[in-house]
Protein backbone atom coordinates (compact mmCIF):
# COMPACT_ATOMS: atom_id res chain seq x y z
CA UNK A 1 0.00 0.00 0.00
CA UNK A 2 2.75 2.47 0.89
CA UNK A 3 4.26 2.14 -2.58
CA UNK A 4 1.06 3.29 -4.27
CA UNK A 5 0.60 6.10 -1.71
CA UNK A 6 4.13 7.38 -2.31
CA UNK A 7 3.74 7.24 -6.08
CA UNK A 8 0.39 9.06 -6.00
CA UNK A 9 1.68 11.79 -3.67
CA UNK A 10 4.75 12.29 -5.84
CA UNK A 11 2.40 13.09 -8.74
CA UNK A 12 -0.20 15.26 -7.02
CA UNK A 13 2.39 17.53 -5.40
CA UNK A 14 3.43 18.66 -8.90
CA UNK A 15 1.15 21.45 -10.13
CA UNK A 16 -0.22 20.59 -13.59
CA UNK A 17 -3.26 22.83 -13.84
CA UNK A 18 -4.33 23.45 -17.43
CA UNK A 19 -5.51 26.80 -18.85
CA UNK A 20 -8.30 27.13 -21.41
CA UNK A 21 -7.19 30.65 -22.37
CA UNK A 22 -3.87 29.37 -23.68
CA UNK A 23 -3.34 28.39 -27.31
CA UNK A 24 -0.33 26.14 -26.68
CA UNK A 25 -0.18 22.38 -26.12
CA UNK A 26 0.21 21.67 -23.32
CA UNK A 27 -1.67 24.76 -22.26
CA UNK A 28 0.70 25.42 -19.32
CA UNK A 29 4.46 24.93 -19.14
CA UNK A 30 4.22 23.40 -15.69
CA UNK A 31 2.56 20.29 -17.13
CA UNK A 32 5.98 19.41 -18.56
CA UNK A 33 7.32 18.93 -15.03
CA UNK A 34 5.19 15.85 -14.42
CA UNK A 35 5.33 14.71 -18.04
CA UNK A 36 9.13 14.52 -17.98
CA UNK A 37 9.08 12.77 -14.60
CA UNK A 38 6.69 10.16 -15.98
CA UNK A 39 8.90 9.48 -18.98
CA UNK A 40 11.87 8.82 -16.67
CA UNK A 41 9.75 6.61 -14.44
CA UNK A 42 8.34 4.54 -17.30
CA UNK A 43 11.83 3.85 -18.56
CA UNK A 44 13.03 3.04 -15.04
CA UNK A 45 10.36 0.36 -14.48
CA UNK A 46 11.26 -1.32 -17.76
CA UNK A 47 8.73 -0.28 -20.39
CA UNK A 48 9.90 -0.03 -24.00
CA UNK A 49 9.26 2.48 -26.81
CA UNK A 50 8.84 5.27 -24.26
CA UNK A 51 8.23 8.50 -26.19
CA UNK A 52 7.12 12.04 -25.51
CA UNK A 53 6.28 14.33 -28.39
CA UNK A 54 6.48 18.11 -28.76
CA UNK A 55 3.00 18.47 -27.23
CA UNK A 56 3.81 16.32 -24.14
CA UNK A 57 1.84 13.24 -25.25
CA UNK A 58 3.49 10.20 -23.66
CA UNK A 59 3.33 6.66 -25.01
CA UNK A 60 5.03 3.43 -23.95
CA UNK A 61 4.83 -0.31 -24.53
CA UNK A 62 4.79 -3.46 -22.46
CA UNK A 63 5.61 -6.19 -24.99
CA UNK A 64 3.61 -9.40 -25.13
CA UNK A 65 4.90 -12.40 -23.19
CA UNK A 66 2.81 -15.01 -25.02
CA UNK A 67 3.61 -16.76 -28.28
CA UNK A 68 0.16 -16.48 -29.87
CA UNK A 69 -1.61 -13.56 -31.52
CA UNK A 70 -3.22 -11.22 -28.98
CA UNK A 71 -4.91 -7.85 -29.63
CA UNK A 72 -2.90 -4.81 -28.62
CA UNK A 73 -4.84 -2.95 -25.94
CA UNK A 74 -4.20 0.37 -24.23
CA UNK A 75 -4.68 2.24 -20.97
CA UNK A 76 -4.89 6.03 -20.96
CA UNK A 77 -4.97 8.79 -18.33
CA UNK A 78 -4.39 12.54 -18.23
CA UNK A 79 -1.88 14.40 -16.10
CA UNK A 80 -3.37 17.89 -16.09
CA UNK A 81 -5.69 19.08 -13.32
CA UNK A 82 -8.76 21.27 -13.53
CA UNK A 83 -8.52 25.07 -13.74
CA UNK A 84 -11.69 25.23 -11.61
CA UNK A 85 -9.73 25.21 -8.34
CA UNK A 86 -6.14 25.77 -7.28
CA UNK A 87 -3.67 22.96 -7.90
CA UNK A 88 -0.70 24.85 -6.46
CA UNK A 89 1.08 23.61 -3.35
CA UNK A 90 -1.08 20.51 -2.88
CA UNK A 91 -0.57 19.05 0.61
CA UNK A 92 -2.19 15.61 0.75
CA UNK A 93 -3.36 14.23 4.08
CA UNK A 94 -3.35 10.45 4.64
CA UNK A 95 -6.14 9.25 6.92
CA UNK A 96 -5.57 5.68 8.04
CA UNK A 97 -8.36 3.37 9.24
CA UNK A 98 -11.08 5.93 8.52
CA UNK A 99 -13.67 5.86 11.30
CA UNK A 100 -16.72 7.25 9.47
CA UNK A 101 -16.62 10.62 11.18
CA UNK A 102 -16.08 14.09 9.76
CA UNK A 103 -12.52 14.72 8.55
CA UNK A 104 -11.00 18.07 9.48
CA UNK A 105 -9.19 19.24 6.37
CA UNK A 106 -8.11 22.61 7.71
CA UNK A 107 -8.67 23.45 11.36
CA UNK A 108 -7.55 27.06 11.01
CA UNK A 109 -10.05 27.76 8.21
CA UNK A 110 -12.73 25.43 9.60
CA UNK A 111 -12.88 23.34 6.42
CA UNK A 112 -14.44 19.92 7.08
CA UNK A 113 -15.05 16.92 4.84
CA UNK A 114 -18.38 15.87 6.32
CA UNK A 115 -19.55 12.27 6.13
CA UNK A 116 -23.15 13.41 6.57
CA UNK A 117 -22.94 15.71 3.54
CA UNK A 118 -20.59 13.53 1.45
CA UNK A 119 -22.11 10.21 2.48
CA UNK A 120 -20.06 8.22 -0.05
CA UNK A 121 -17.34 8.42 2.58
CA UNK A 122 -19.20 5.90 4.71
CA UNK A 123 -18.50 3.06 2.27
CA UNK A 124 -14.79 3.44 3.03
CA UNK A 125 -14.84 2.97 6.80
CA UNK A 126 -11.70 1.14 7.86
CA UNK A 127 -9.80 2.11 4.73
CA UNK A 128 -6.97 4.57 4.09
CA UNK A 129 -8.18 7.83 2.54
CA UNK A 130 -6.08 10.59 0.99
CA UNK A 131 -7.59 14.09 1.20
CA UNK A 132 -6.59 17.68 0.55
CA UNK A 133 -5.67 20.19 3.25
CA UNK A 134 -8.73 22.24 2.30
CA UNK A 135 -6.91 24.88 0.24
CA UNK A 136 -6.45 23.08 -3.11
CA UNK A 137 -7.87 20.26 -5.14
CA UNK A 138 -6.15 16.90 -4.74
CA UNK A 139 -5.55 15.86 -8.34
CA UNK A 140 -6.88 12.31 -8.14
CA UNK A 141 -8.54 13.33 -11.40
CA UNK A 142 -6.54 11.91 -13.02
CA UNK A 143 -3.28 11.29 -11.22
CA UNK A 144 -4.95 8.33 -9.53
CA UNK A 145 -5.42 6.88 -13.00
CA UNK A 146 -1.77 7.47 -13.87
CA UNK A 147 -0.68 5.90 -10.56
CA UNK A 148 -2.78 2.83 -11.28
CA UNK A 149 -1.53 2.35 -14.83
CA UNK A 150 2.15 2.75 -13.90
CA UNK A 151 1.75 0.46 -10.90
CA UNK A 152 -0.05 -2.20 -12.96
CA UNK A 153 2.67 -2.13 -15.62
CA UNK A 154 5.35 -2.41 -12.96
CA UNK A 155 3.52 -5.36 -11.41
CA UNK A 156 3.29 -7.18 -14.74
CA UNK A 157 6.97 -6.57 -15.42
CA UNK A 158 7.90 -7.94 -12.00
CA UNK A 159 5.58 -10.94 -12.39
CA UNK A 160 6.30 -12.40 -15.85
CA UNK A 161 4.29 -15.53 -15.01
CA UNK A 162 1.16 -13.41 -15.58
CA UNK A 163 0.46 -13.81 -19.29
CA UNK A 164 -0.57 -10.83 -21.38
CA UNK A 165 -0.47 -9.52 -24.92
CA UNK A 166 1.08 -6.24 -26.10
CA UNK A 167 -0.03 -3.30 -23.96
CA UNK A 168 0.24 0.38 -24.84
CA UNK A 169 -0.11 3.17 -22.33
CA UNK A 170 -0.73 6.84 -23.04
CA UNK A 171 -0.71 9.94 -20.86
CA UNK A 172 -2.18 13.19 -22.16
CA UNK A 173 -2.20 16.89 -21.27
CA UNK A 174 -5.16 19.27 -21.23
CA UNK A 175 -8.05 16.83 -20.79
CA UNK A 176 -9.67 19.15 -18.27
CA UNK A 177 -10.07 21.86 -20.89
CA UNK A 178 -11.45 19.46 -23.49
CA UNK A 179 -8.29 19.09 -25.58
CA UNK A 180 -6.77 15.91 -24.20
CA UNK A 181 -7.34 13.87 -27.35
CA UNK A 182 -6.91 16.63 -29.90
CA UNK A 183 -3.30 15.78 -30.76
CA UNK A 184 -3.31 12.14 -29.70
CA UNK A 185 -1.80 10.03 -32.49
CA UNK A 186 -4.14 7.02 -32.63
CA UNK A 187 -2.20 5.39 -35.46
CA UNK A 188 1.08 5.67 -33.56
CA UNK A 189 -0.58 4.32 -30.41
CA UNK A 190 -1.48 1.22 -32.38
CA UNK A 191 -4.04 -0.36 -30.04
CA UNK A 192 -7.26 -2.08 -31.15
CA UNK A 193 -9.06 -0.61 -28.17
CA UNK A 194 -8.20 1.11 -24.90
CA UNK A 195 -9.57 2.12 -21.52
CA UNK A 196 -9.33 5.49 -19.85
CA UNK A 197 -8.70 5.14 -16.11
CA UNK A 198 -10.59 8.32 -15.32
CA UNK A 199 -13.82 7.38 -13.56
CA UNK A 200 -14.82 8.08 -9.99
CA UNK A 201 -15.87 5.57 -7.34
CA UNK A 202 -14.83 1.96 -7.27
CA UNK A 203 -16.77 -0.20 -9.74
CA UNK A 204 -17.64 2.50 -12.27
CA UNK A 205 -17.60 1.30 -15.88
CA UNK A 206 -18.86 3.72 -18.47
CA UNK A 207 -19.31 3.61 -22.21
CA UNK A 208 -21.86 6.41 -22.61
CA UNK A 209 -21.22 10.12 -22.18
CA UNK A 210 -22.82 13.41 -23.04
CA UNK A 211 -22.98 14.93 -26.46
CA UNK A 212 -21.42 18.30 -25.76
CA UNK A 213 -21.26 21.80 -27.19
CA UNK A 214 -20.07 25.16 -25.95
CA UNK A 215 -21.59 28.53 -26.77
CA UNK A 216 -20.45 32.12 -26.38
CA UNK A 217 -23.05 34.87 -26.79
CA UNK A 218 -21.66 38.36 -27.28
CA UNK A 219 -23.90 41.43 -26.97
CA UNK A 220 -22.86 44.87 -28.25
CA UNK A 221 -24.58 47.79 -26.60
CA UNK A 222 -24.56 51.60 -26.71
CA UNK A 223 -23.70 53.65 -23.65
CA UNK A 224 -25.51 56.96 -23.27
CA UNK A 225 -25.83 59.25 -20.25
CA UNK A 226 -28.73 57.69 -18.31
CA UNK A 227 -30.46 61.06 -18.00
CA UNK A 228 -30.69 61.33 -21.77
CA UNK A 229 -30.84 57.65 -22.69
CA UNK A 230 -34.45 57.28 -23.80
CA UNK A 231 -34.58 55.68 -27.22
CA UNK A 232 -30.78 55.67 -27.48
CA UNK A 233 -29.15 53.45 -24.84
CA UNK A 234 -28.72 49.76 -25.58
CA UNK A 235 -27.75 48.03 -22.34
CA UNK A 236 -25.80 44.88 -23.22
CA UNK A 237 -26.00 43.63 -19.64
CA UNK A 238 -29.79 43.73 -19.64
CA UNK A 239 -30.03 41.97 -22.99
CA UNK A 240 -27.67 39.27 -21.74
CA UNK A 241 -29.92 38.86 -18.72
CA UNK A 242 -33.01 38.56 -20.92
CA UNK A 243 -31.29 35.86 -22.98
CA UNK A 244 -30.33 33.88 -19.87
CA UNK A 245 -33.91 34.03 -18.62
CA UNK A 246 -35.07 32.25 -21.80
CA UNK A 247 -33.38 28.97 -20.93
CA UNK A 248 -35.49 26.27 -19.22
CA UNK A 249 -35.38 27.03 -15.51
CA UNK A 250 -34.98 23.47 -14.27
CA UNK A 251 -32.71 22.08 -16.99
CA UNK A 252 -29.54 22.95 -15.09
CA UNK A 253 -26.81 20.76 -13.58
CA UNK A 254 -28.04 21.02 -9.99
CA UNK A 255 -31.51 19.76 -10.90
CA UNK A 256 -30.67 16.95 -13.32
CA UNK A 257 -29.12 13.51 -13.14
CA UNK A 258 -28.84 10.21 -15.01
CA UNK A 259 -29.34 10.81 -18.71
CA UNK A 260 -30.98 14.22 -18.23
CA UNK A 261 -29.43 16.97 -20.32
CA UNK A 262 -28.91 20.58 -19.30
CA UNK A 263 -27.79 24.10 -20.11
CA UNK A 264 -25.06 25.43 -17.83
CA UNK A 265 -24.25 29.15 -17.72
CA UNK A 266 -20.70 29.26 -16.39
CA UNK A 267 -19.42 32.76 -17.16
CA UNK A 268 -21.04 36.18 -17.42
CA UNK A 269 -18.98 39.32 -18.01
CA UNK A 270 -19.87 42.78 -19.16
CA UNK A 271 -20.79 46.41 -18.98
CA UNK A 272 -23.30 48.56 -20.83
CA UNK A 273 -21.51 48.44 -24.19
CA UNK A 274 -20.32 44.85 -24.13
CA UNK A 275 -21.45 41.66 -22.43
CA UNK A 276 -20.67 37.99 -22.89
CA UNK A 277 -22.48 34.88 -21.72
CA UNK A 278 -20.72 31.52 -21.92
CA UNK A 279 -22.54 28.24 -21.49
CA UNK A 280 -22.22 24.55 -22.15
CA UNK A 281 -24.93 22.32 -23.64
CA UNK A 282 -25.16 18.66 -22.71
CA UNK A 283 -27.43 15.72 -23.55
CA UNK A 284 -26.94 11.97 -23.94
CA UNK A 285 -29.61 11.76 -26.65
CA UNK A 286 -28.43 13.15 -29.99
CA UNK A 287 -31.89 14.33 -31.07
CA UNK A 288 -32.42 16.27 -27.83
CA UNK A 289 -28.86 17.58 -28.05
CA UNK A 290 -29.55 19.04 -31.49
CA UNK A 291 -32.82 20.51 -30.22
CA UNK A 292 -30.94 22.22 -27.39
CA UNK A 293 -28.48 23.77 -29.83
CA UNK A 294 -31.35 24.93 -32.02
CA UNK A 295 -32.99 26.59 -29.01
CA UNK A 296 -29.84 28.68 -28.47
CA UNK A 297 -29.91 29.75 -32.12
CA UNK A 298 -33.62 30.60 -31.88
CA UNK A 299 -33.21 32.70 -28.73
CA UNK A 300 -30.34 34.70 -30.24
CA UNK A 301 -32.26 35.20 -33.49
CA UNK A 302 -35.32 36.48 -31.62
CA UNK A 303 -33.34 39.06 -29.64
CA UNK A 304 -31.36 40.08 -32.70
CA UNK A 305 -34.66 40.89 -34.41
CA UNK A 306 -35.70 42.95 -31.41
CA UNK A 307 -32.38 44.73 -30.84
CA UNK A 308 -31.12 45.40 -34.38
CA UNK A 309 -28.68 42.50 -34.75
CA UNK A 310 -26.45 43.43 -31.82
CA UNK A 311 -25.77 39.82 -30.77
CA UNK A 312 -23.22 37.33 -32.04
CA UNK A 313 -23.29 33.61 -31.34
CA UNK A 314 -20.35 31.20 -31.44
CA UNK A 315 -21.54 27.62 -30.95
CA UNK A 316 -19.19 24.67 -31.36
CA UNK A 317 -19.56 20.95 -30.84
CA UNK A 318 -17.04 19.63 -28.31
CA UNK A 319 -17.52 15.86 -28.28
CA UNK A 320 -20.15 13.18 -28.86
CA UNK A 321 -21.56 10.16 -27.05
CA UNK A 322 -19.06 7.33 -27.46
CA UNK A 323 -21.82 4.73 -27.09
CA UNK A 324 -22.25 4.73 -30.87
CA UNK A 325 -18.61 3.69 -31.36
CA UNK A 326 -18.33 1.27 -28.43
CA UNK A 327 -21.50 -0.78 -28.88
CA UNK A 328 -20.29 -2.42 -32.15
CA UNK A 329 -17.30 -3.80 -30.18
CA UNK A 330 -19.14 -4.37 -26.93
CA UNK A 331 -16.86 -7.25 -25.95
CA UNK A 332 -14.40 -4.63 -24.70
CA UNK A 333 -16.96 -3.52 -22.10
CA UNK A 334 -17.74 -7.14 -21.24
CA UNK A 335 -14.03 -7.81 -20.70
CA UNK A 336 -13.74 -4.94 -18.21
CA UNK A 337 -16.95 -6.06 -16.50
CA UNK A 338 -15.66 -9.62 -16.11
CA UNK A 339 -12.30 -8.33 -14.82
CA UNK A 340 -14.10 -6.45 -12.04
CA UNK A 341 -16.30 -9.40 -11.16
CA UNK A 342 -13.29 -11.75 -11.10
CA UNK A 343 -11.67 -9.69 -8.34
CA UNK A 344 -14.84 -9.20 -6.32
CA UNK A 345 -16.00 -5.78 -7.53
CA UNK A 346 -19.62 -5.19 -8.47
CA UNK A 347 -19.57 -3.19 -11.74
CA UNK A 348 -21.51 0.07 -11.73
CA UNK A 349 -22.41 0.60 -15.38
CA UNK A 350 -23.82 4.06 -15.92
CA UNK A 351 -23.54 7.01 -18.30
CA UNK A 352 -20.86 9.62 -17.66
CA UNK A 353 -22.30 13.01 -16.77
CA UNK A 354 -19.37 14.72 -18.34
CA UNK A 355 -16.71 14.05 -20.91
CA UNK A 356 -13.55 12.02 -21.13
CA UNK A 357 -10.69 11.63 -23.56
CA UNK A 358 -12.29 8.29 -24.36
CA UNK A 359 -15.25 9.89 -26.09
CA UNK A 360 -13.06 11.80 -28.53
CA UNK A 361 -10.68 8.87 -28.99
CA UNK A 362 -13.61 6.59 -29.81
CA UNK A 363 -14.55 8.89 -32.68
CA UNK A 364 -10.90 8.96 -33.78
CA UNK A 365 -10.93 5.19 -34.26
CA UNK A 366 -9.89 3.99 -30.80
CA UNK A 367 -12.92 2.61 -28.89
CA UNK A 368 -12.29 3.60 -25.33
CA UNK A 369 -14.63 2.89 -22.37
CA UNK A 370 -13.94 4.49 -19.01
CA UNK A 371 -12.99 2.65 -15.80
CA UNK A 372 -12.98 3.94 -12.22
CA UNK A 373 -9.86 5.57 -10.82
CA UNK A 374 -11.34 5.74 -7.31
CA UNK A 375 -11.57 9.45 -6.51
CA UNK A 376 -14.52 11.50 -5.31
CA UNK A 377 -15.52 15.18 -5.33
CA UNK A 378 -13.23 16.13 -8.19
CA UNK A 379 -12.19 19.71 -8.98
CA UNK A 380 -12.42 21.09 -5.46
CA UNK A 381 -11.12 21.14 -1.89
CA UNK A 382 -13.29 18.19 -0.81
CA UNK A 383 -11.64 15.80 -3.25
CA UNK A 384 -10.43 12.50 -1.82
CA UNK A 385 -9.42 9.01 -2.88
CA UNK A 386 -9.39 5.72 -0.95
CA UNK A 387 -6.07 3.92 -1.43
CA UNK A 388 -7.83 0.56 -1.53
CA UNK A 389 -9.81 1.75 -4.57
CA UNK A 390 -6.57 2.56 -6.36
CA UNK A 391 -5.25 -0.88 -5.47
CA UNK A 392 -8.38 -2.49 -6.90
CA UNK A 393 -8.03 -0.44 -10.09
CA UNK A 394 -4.51 -1.85 -10.48
CA UNK A 395 -5.96 -5.36 -10.13
CA UNK A 396 -8.60 -4.59 -12.76
CA UNK A 397 -5.95 -3.47 -15.25
CA UNK A 398 -3.90 -6.59 -14.64
CA UNK A 399 -6.96 -8.82 -14.98
CA UNK A 400 -8.04 -7.16 -18.25
CA UNK A 401 -4.58 -7.88 -19.63
CA UNK A 402 -4.87 -11.53 -18.57
CA UNK A 403 -8.36 -11.95 -20.02
CA UNK A 404 -7.36 -10.41 -23.33
CA UNK A 405 -4.43 -12.82 -23.61
CA UNK A 406 -6.74 -15.77 -22.97
CA UNK A 407 -9.43 -14.87 -25.48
Amino acid sequence: MQHIIDRFISYVTIDTQSDSSSNTTPSTKKQWNLANKLVDELRAIGLTDVTIDDNAYIMATLPSNVDHQVPTIGFIAHFDTSPDFSGTNVKPQVIENYDGKDIILNKEKDIVLSSSYFDDLLQYIGQTIITTDGTTLLGADDKAGITEIVTAMEYLINNPDIKHGPIRIGFTPDEEIGRGAHKFDVEKFGAEWAYTMDGSQIGELEYENFNAAGAKITVSGKSVHPGYAKGKMVNALLIANYIISEFPKHEIPQETDGRDGFFHIHHINGEIEHATVELIIRDHDLKRFNERKQLVHDIVKRYNNEYDNCIELELKDQYFNMKEKVEPVFHIVETAKKAMEDIGIKPIIKPIRGGTDGSQLSYMGLPCPNIFAGGHNFHGKYEYVPVESMQKAVEVIVRICQLTANQ
